[in-house]
């Protein structure tokens, strides 16, 4: 049975062949600048801009927890802004802001759209950092809904 791969490395710079789809987690808020995205920024100005755009036209577009939007930054590498977390964490939150339903529901779309591409999906360990998931629950929905359709699944712990 396929697995993922677990590897050390910068999520940002996918290690493969063939064409790649860098999948990280969003907020629902239309915030961009910290965590995983600073890396995703300082390569390709693309996905923040598409994400705030989108963010910005919400009124008339699909923007909302379990939504995906898919941004090509090179000929074989596209980024995919996952929508998997309600807001932010801040001194007054009381819980997480991750929201495993619509991690669920935004990697279902990404399995679709990886096998249309003929793509591999390389990641950090999505939701667990800032959105205060546990890799213990989304690794299963990375499972079911990648790897199990015959998606290569690449993780990266950043050194």
């Amino acid at each position: 049975m396929p697995t993922i791969t677990y590897v050390r490395g910068d999520a940002t710079a996918p290690q493969a062949k063939g064409v790649k789809v860098i999948a990280h987690v969003c907020n629902d808020l239309g915030g961009w600048g910290k965590g995983f995205v600073v890396g995703i920024s300082k390569r390709w100005p693309e996905p923040e801009a598409a994400y705030r755009r989108w963010h910005r036209e919400r009124a008339r577009n699909d923007f909302g927890l379990g939504a995906v939007q898919l941004v090509r930054v090179e000929p074989y590498i596209w980024v995919a802004n996952l929508v998997g977390q309600r807001g932010i964490r801040t001194a007054r939150s009381t819980g997480v802001p991750v929201r495993y339903e619509a991690i669920d529901t935004a990697l279902t779309t990404l399995g679709e759209r990886a096998l249309e591409l003929g793509a591999s999906v390389h990641m950090p360990r999505i939701g667990c950092g800032l959105a205060g998931g546990r890799w213990e629950r989304i690794e299963p929905l990375v499972v079911a809904r990648l790897v199990e359709r015959g998606v290569p699944v690449t993780v990266y712990d950043h050194n």
